[in-house]
């Protein structure tokens, strides 16, 4: 066998259709072979079945039936040529899921090209005659793909070739003479083109609202989180305000059952004071009684009457018919006590509802420094630009544009143009100070009136005036108590600056209905613009949520 096939030639074994050694060879009546594929697929692609070769015309496809010779001898002459099996050697095997070569026997190798003119799949070695072969260089090879029956105009057994815009679908090159008359054809690849242009547009578009969602998500999650936070805060608020409530209720609850024992006591006393008394009266009066019956029981004429004498000379008993206890009533006792309650209640509920509203005041809270650049030469300022003292020496510095050269004051470096902020400041200890807010262009050389036409917004205190607020024209303010501690705030776009005595939580005035165009910052007066000597500084202190 191996002495014959020395002599076979690879052109007795070779499809001329697909110019590979045959694989299941089959005859036409005409006695010329091919591949089965091969021939089938050339007649499924024309409408008459014409011999390749001799170009012979059958009425009606043949019955095809393997040729059992020429397929073993094919087999033989496939396994014996050296060039053959050592190029299938080095090409890989077909893995799960990779495209196979339609033509190899055996082990199937990984396709690396798909015609679509053949509808077939190959590997390096059959593909060759496609790279070589004249007649077949204009076949259309694309990457491996299965689905090559997918890829043919199923009507008219074409390749896919163009695209129809009209329709939005793939054709075949006889679809826009037949089925698709007066639409817009573009080539596949420009339409190709054009739809990934599509894509990557959709894509972009996509991202963009996937990223919104995104943040629409995170905004939900940040409201969640915030609204979980105020809930809390709410929760605590309330917590607190109702156990200082009940606490209140048990303290006059309390004082009430103590009022009500003691009235008790009292009575009591007085009517054991009463009955130690009668049966002190009592005693004398068995006594003597004991002695009358005994004097009754003599039969000493002179013995009975000298001792009458004696015995009914003895001091008369108390007149105890008028006497009684006073029963102390306590009717109205819970009504009183329940009013009492209530005054309480509303007088402790308005400090408590004080205390809250600064809570959540203070929830503003920012950092803020004093700024050297702007205060008077004679203000002294600590290291930390935290305190401001009165001096009495005026420093040479330079007179810039946003230094105070008359008015003694000093003003923050943080300024605000939008939202709520707040502050607090110490004033233990101080006779005069001025605090408040102003805005970044008002005057600061020369003289001037604190006022809000003047961009100031200020509360003051002053040993010979007393507190007051420096409006349109100045406010006197009567305040319960001497702040050691002022909070200041503000709302931009409310148009609100408000003062609080920190400890009594208590609001000492309010500016409204502002109109905020311009940055605003914080501004001081150690009392030096009074000429009213105080060592002791204005501080600036961190802001402690009041209990």
């Amino acid at each position: 066998m191996s002495a014959a096939s020395c002599l076979l030639s690879e052109d007795q074994f070779m499809c001329s259709i697909c110019l590979e050694v045959f694989t299941d060879p089959v005859s036409t009546t005409c006695g010329h072979n091919f591949c089965k594929r091969c021939i089938t697929k050339h007649w499924d692609s024309n409408v008459l079945c014409v011999c390749p070769l001799c170009k012979k015309l059958y009425d009606r496809r043949p019955e095809l039936e393997v040729n059992t010779f020429i397929s073993q001898m094919a087999a033989v002459f496939r396994q014996s040529t050296p060039k053959e099996a050592s190029r299938r050697s080095e090409e890989p095997a077909a893995k799960p899921g990779e495209v196979q070569c339609d033509f190899c026997t055996g082990t199937k190798l990984k396709a690396i090209k798909s015609c679509l003119k053949c509808e077939a799949s190959y590997c390096e070695t059959h593909l060759e005659p496609h790279l070589t072969a004249a007649r077949l260089r204009s076949h259309q090879l694309i990457h491996p793909v299965d689905n090559l029956e997918d890829r043919m105009c199923k009507k008219h057994k074409k390749p896919l070739e163009l695209f129809c815009k009209t329709d939005q679908t793939c054709v075949c090159l006889i679809c826009p003479v037949l089925d698709h008359k007066n639409h817009e054809f573009v080539p596949l690849e420009e339409g190709y083109e054009g739809t990934k242009s599509e894509l990557e547009k959709m894509v972009a578009e996509l991202q963009q609202k996937i990223q919104l969602t995104l943040l629409k998500i995170q905004e939900m999650k940040q409201s969640a989180k915030l609204s979980r936070e105020a809930a809390g805060k709410e929760r605590a608020d309330g917590d607190q305000v109702f156990i200082a409530l009940k606490q209140l209720v048990e303290k006059i609850q309390a004082n009430f059952r103590k009022t009500v024992e003691e009235k008790q006591r009292s009575t009591e006393k007085q009517t054991e004071g009463i009955i130690k008394e009668l049966q002190q009266e009592l005693s004398g009066q068995r006594e003597r009684a004991a002695d009358v019956e005994k004097l009754l029981l003599s039969e000493d004429h002179l013995h009975l009457l000298q001792s009458f004498s004696s015995i009914s000379s003895a001091p008369p008993t108390k007149d105890w018919t008028q006497v009684s206890v006073h029963q102390r009533s306590h009717e109205g006792s819970v009504v009183k006590a329940v009013a009492q309650l209530e005054e309480t209640i509303s007088k402790e509920v308005k400090k408590m509802l004080k205390k809250v509203e600064l809570r959540r005041i203070q929830q503003f809270a920012v950092d803020v420094t004093l700024d050297p650049d702007t205060a008077h030469p004679k203000l002294i300022l600590s290291n930390d630009d935290k305190k401001v003292y009165c001096g009495n020496v005026r420093k040479k510095l330079l007179d810039n544009p946003q230094r105070f050269n008359r008015y003694g004051g000093v003003l923050a470096k943080q300024s605000f143009s939008s939202g709520r902020f707040y502050f607090e400041v110490q004033v233990k200890g101080k006779t005069a100070w001025t605090l408040g807010m102003t805005r970044e262009t008002s005057k600061r050389k020369g003289d001037f009136t604190l006022s809000p036409q003047e961009g100031y917004w200020t509360v003051r205190l002053c040993n010979v005036d007393g507190y007051k607020a420096y409006d349109d024209s100045p406010v006197p303010l009567s305040l319960k108590s001497k702040p050691e501690k002022v909070g200041v705030f503000v709302d931009y776009e409310e148009g609100l600056v408000s003062f609080y005595d920190v400890d009594a939580a208590a609001l000492i005035f309010s500016f409204t209905g502002c109109s905020f165009t311009h940055k605003l910052l914080p501004f001081f007066d150690s009392g030096l613009s009074l000429f009213w000597s105080c060592s002791a500084p204005l501080i600036i202190s961190a802001v402690s949520h009041s209990a």
